[in-house]
């Protein structure tokens, strides 16, 4: 049997559970990790310039295989660097083994510079931590990893490795398993008050999460909805939701908290599938923390670690929905802008132009909100939103994306405040040559903090309040920056430039950026 260390110990274990992309900012605590992916074939290394790249990007992988890929990162400031997208990866309740590494064990009551509490810091942002103390536990360790992130709805596994337990020697494992706990279906007596919601001719309406927003799962979701009347309706940060002509149509729950309260207000029965009960944002004052009423009756039929496809099967045929014909939204000519160049042309522009199974990566925020409702008809795509709330998801995310699905188009509609968190992810587009379209928004402004202060009741602000909210006094050249990193970019001024352009970045493969002017 060929000698290994700890690294190899590693790198196989991941390899034989299918996880082969890594999205690495390694440190000196990770060399024989690195030295590892160079000898053992087989793992595709992606190297972020910033560790929000690589969590983010391991995120956007997860959202399109339903398989982790491994992110390599150094130490307790490393891993801290990278907790903001594993926050956003946690909501997107996807699948991440996290790999972080640590001192050899011997060294840690040095308190050296870069000592700190790995474990701690990585336990705000995962399900699952754990540290290896012997080069001989790694491979179960890693397993168990696995194991752990593929649990459904999908999790974050972080793996702390000191360095002494990579550079010694490893004996072999066992079997290993990697496959984790199959999913299971609701209780009948959930069931039970959810087909009496369906069957009560009282206005209900479906609240759909995770994977029911794929389009087999919608397609049950519509014939239960044309059997019984019922609602459809999306969370608003949505992981993934799979959308556009042929497909069933969904509401997503507006951002705004009025409009939100509103979605409900009438409805007698809200029956939650892979989703949690609907909250606004933020707590506002004067305003409720759900935005259900009540007077309406919550069922929580399936959990979002339950399986929501076969749980939308069973409850299509106990309200013998089955066979039915769902609504799908038609084939519909949709007009490209004219006019001024506003973020509603950007949005009007993609939503006419984007290529059949084109993925939407959503971080443009303010500027945006029009998008789901232009996009309703385009052609089929794949939307992913950002999930959490975190700034900086948008680049690496798409990042991610386009390395898990390299023979589709994906669009990035990124704010310009966004896009400033992550944009060292364009680099790693360039280098690995993916084919991202990125669209920054240059409205020179955090434009949602604006409406954030009318919500918080401050209608009224001053100058310091403004260049707090501003990004301009200098102005920024996305162009520049996006060059100086090797990706094409252009500007658009006007709508006739912003047309042009996406003729030209979709007829080609390869990373390029628009900066679209926009209305401030």
């Amino acid at each position: 049997m060929e000698k290994m260390n700890g690294a190899e110990s590693l790198v196989r274990t991941l390899l034989d559970g299918k996880v082969d992309v890594c999205f690495a900012n390694p440190g000196t605590s990770e060399m024989q990790f690195v030295a590892a992916l160079d000898r053992i074939p087989g793992m595709r290394c992606v190297l972020g310039l910033f560790e929000g790249v690589v969590t983010g990007a391991a995120d956007g992988y997860a959202r399109m295989t339903d398989r982790p890929a491994s992110t390599l990162l150094h130490l307790a400031p490393g891993l801290g660097n990278g907790l903001a997208n594993l926050h956003n990866a946690k909501r997107a309740q996807v699948p991440v083994v996290n790999i972080v590494g640590e001192h050899r064990q011997g060294h840690k009551v040095t308190d050296s510079p870069l000592t700190g509490d790995i474990e701690g810091v990585a336990r705000t942002m995962s399900d699952w931590v754990k540290t290896s103390t012997s080069a001989d536990d790694i491979a179960a360790d890693a397993a168990e990893a696995i194991r752990e992130a593929r649990q459904l709805p999908g999790r974050i596994a972080t793996l702390v490795l000191p360095a002494d337990t990579a550079w010694t020697e490893a004996r072999p494992s066992g079997p290993l398993n990697f496959e984790p706990p199959a999913p299971t279906l609701p209780a009948d007596a959930l069931f039970d008050a959810a087909i009496r919601a369906l069957k009560s001719g009282e206005r209900t309406i479906l609240v759909l999460g995770g994977r029911a927003l794929r389009e087999e799962s919608l397609s049950l979701a519509g014939q239960i909805a044309q059997r019984t009347k019922a609602s459809l309706i999306a969370p608003y940060g949505v992981g993934r939701l799979q959308r556009g002509v042929g497909r069933v149509d969904i509401e997503r729950i507006p951002s705004p908290v009025d409009a939100g309260v509103a979605t409900f207000k009438d409805a007698r029965y809200v029956i939650l599938v892979g989703a949690k009960p609907p909250t606004p944002m933020f707590g506002y004052p004067g305003k409720p923390d759900y935005l259900v009423g009540s007077d309406t009756e919550m069922i929580p039929l399936a959990r979002a670690g339950d399986d929501l496809h076969e749980t939308l099967r069973e409850l299509a045929a106990r309200v013998d929905a089955l066979g039915e014909k769902p609504v799908l939204v038609p084939e519909t000519e949709l007009a490209p802008p004219e006019g001024r160049l506003t973020a509603e042309a950007v949005l009007r522009a993609v939503s006419a132009t984007m290529p059949r199974n084109a993925i939407i990566v959503d971080e443009s925020i303010t500027a945006g909100r029009m998008f789901f409702p232009f996009s309703r008809a385009a052609q089929p795509h794949d939307y992913l939103q950002l999930t959490g709330g975190s700034l900086g998801c948008g680049i690496p995310v798409s990042t991610g994306a386009a390395i898990a699905c390299p023979d589709r188009k994906v669009i990035n509609l990124e704010g310009d405040g966004s896009s400033l968190y992550t944009i060292q992810g364009l680099w790693t587009q360039a280098r690995e040559r993916l084919d991202v379209l990125t669209i920054i928004f240059a409205n020179r402004g955090y434009q949602v903090l604006k409406g954030e202060l009318r919500a918080v009741g401050a209608t009224t602000w001053g100058e310091r309040a403004e260049r707090m909210l501003s990004i301009v006094d200098p102005e920024i050249s996305w162009v520049k920056l996006a060059e100086g990193m090797g990706v094409e970019a252009a500007t658009a001024n006007t709508t006739e430039e912003l047309m042009r352009l996406l003729r030209h970045a979709l007829s080609r493969r390869g990373p390029f950026v628009i900066e679209a002017c926009v209305d401030r």
